[in-house]
């Protein structure tokens, strides 16, 4: 027996495959058989990623059965389906994903409420200070100032909490907190009133280190780098080469 193709028991390829048998017995008759093995995969249009977001693809990426994954970049948060998958009718399952620039609302009535709209989406840098002349806090926010790149790349906010309850004010951005949601904030992390103080939470809301004093922003990202969610977050990062000077 002499075969042209891929053996018996072999895993075909995507493609047309020709086998042929050509048999011989001892009297030197000889018998031939051909015939064409077609490997067809079904396949959904292609996805892309959204604006400001991340795509990850099982197997080819748009093989049927094949499920895309989406997530966004720092300060958005995913509108519509966080799984799509390629069905038998070469259609996607669920809705289109986009990113929308993520909108705190600081009209909450708890601190509780305050963190809940972070989780799973940012990790807090919360700095707290009893008064805004205090020496670390202008020393913080001089460090923190020109490593704002690399606080938006690792999905970081900074809260500012300023002052003594009633003449404290917090603040995210532009956006000022109530100061009873800013004491609030302060009892439920139990953050001393009247000394300066840092504290950094992951994405589950869980505190995760705290400073009695300023730190460096090398200091702030080698912690956050060895999160485990963040190293999922910098291969999706190096993946589209997204990165800060």
């Amino acid at each position: 027996v002499i075969l042209k193709g891929l053996p018996p028991g072999s895993h075909f390829p995507e493609g047309d495959h020709k086998i042929q048998y050509t048999v011989y017995d001892r009297a030197e008759n000889k018998g031939t058989c051909k015939f064409l093995v077609k490997v067809r995969v079904r396949r959904c249009v292609k996805l892309n990623a959204p604006d400001n977001g991340y795509i990850k693809c099982s197997g080819d990426g748009n093989n049927y059965g094949a499920t895309c994954e989406f997530s966004c970049i720092g300060g958005y948060e995913l509108q519509g389906s966080p799984a799509r998958v390629c069905q038998y009718n070469l259609g996607w399952s669920g809705v289109e994903p986009t990113c929308a620039p993520m909108n705190i609302n600081v009209n909450v009535r708890t601190a509780a409420a305050l963190l809940d709209q972070f989780y799973e989406k940012r990790r807090l840098l919360i700095i707290s200070t009893p008064t805004a002349a205090n020496f670390f806090y202008r020393m913080q926010l001089g460090m923190l100032q020109p490593a704002q790149c690399g606080l938006d790349l690792r999905h970081v906010t900074v809260v500012e909490l300023v002052g003594v309850f009633p003449a404290q004010i917090g603040r995210i951005g532009v956006k000022l907190l109530p100061p009873s949601l800013a004491l609030q904030l302060r009892l439920l992390l139990r953050i001393p009133h009247y000394n300066f103080n840092i504290v950094v939470m992951d994405k589950h809301g869980m505190d995760k280190e705290r400073y009695p004093f300023p730190a460096t922003p090398a200091e702030l990202f080698a912690l956050i780098d060895n999160f485990p969610l963040r190293k999922e977050e910098m291969k999706l990062q190096a993946e589209i080469g997204q990165s800060c000077p």
